[in-house]
């Protein structure tokens, strides 16, 4: 459990070369608030890359709990605001776009902060991930495979194929054995070569944060509080209205019932 104390310092003898800081923990833990304080307790100067899916896209803003402008006490901030509303991303593109603003961090000689809500982003950005390519026919035939054969009959293809990678993963997860097979069959290589490994790429130093259960609880009653006051019905309706019923994955969580848009006159 993450402790706030009053004085938080970082001493430049301890890491000659600063290492990348990357906050991790489940929502209302306080990530980029320790970000804030971190970032003006370390030597020299610090940067903050987000690694929170749903803050890419600019326009959701209130939902997400993305810190305002104005409330960034003045340090830069990367990986937010970065695409449009309807505009589609990959994990490879965050990745890609991350480690660029990783490196320029670097050459500038500052502090890389990572903060992170989405842990595959995390693990993208730090971790060695090779990201296999995708091909949408290949995609298409497997999800058809899928849904008249379901996923036990291709999670015995994939056994088959590959044991690694179905030991590691869960036979209900249709999805997940679609990409398994779409790679196989694009790569002509093992979906597990592909897999993450549990180790950085550069010198990292991972805080997790977590909190019990209890005040967890009462932090994200707040916080919902606080959304609804400062307009997350009417955010929520904007944006309903700009995808114009059209399908995004990082759309799903918005969708808004229809008599509260009703209600809205809208």
């Amino acid at each position: 459990m993450h402790e706030t104390s009053p004085h938080l310092s970082v001493s430049p003898k301890s890491y000659p070369t600063p290492p990348v800081i990357a906050l991790v923990g489940a929502t209302a833990t306080g990530k980029s608030d320790l970000a804030l304080r971190i970032a003006a307790a370390v030597p020299g100067s610090s940067q903050i890359i987000n690694a929170d899916a749903s803050q890419l896209y600019a326009g959701m803003n209130i939902g997400t709990a993305k810190l305002p402008p104005e409330q960034r006490e003045g340090v830069p901030h990367h990986q937010l605001d970065v695409l449009g509303l309807l505009d589609t991303s990959t994990i490879a593109d965050y990745q890609s776009a991350a480690r660029k603003d990783l490196a320029a961090i670097r050459a500038a000689g500052e502090w890389p902060i990572v903060v992170g809500g989405s842990g595959l982003y995390v693990r993208a950005l730090l971790d060695r991930l090779e990201i296999p390519p995708t091909d949408a026919d290949t995609r298409a035939k497997w999800e058809a495979e899928l849904e008249a054969r379901g996923p036990a009959a291709l999670f015995a293809q994939l056994q088959h194929a590959d044991p690694t990678a179905a030991g590691a993963m869960d036979p209900r997860n249709g999805r997940r054995i679609v990409r398994a097979l779409e790679v196989i069959e694009i790569t002509g290589r093992p979906f597990s070569a592909t897999m993450p490994q549990r180790e950085f790429m550069e010198p990292t130093l991972l805080i997790g944060l977590s909190a019990p259960r209890p005040v967890l609880h009462a932090r994200i009653r707040a916080r919902v509080e606080q959304m609804w006051e400062q307009g997350l019905l009417a955010e929520v309706a904007r944006l309903s209205s700009r995808a114009c019923g059209r399908a995004r994955p990082h759309l799903a969580h918005w969708a808004m019932p229809k008599p509260w848009l009703n209600w809205m006159g809208r």
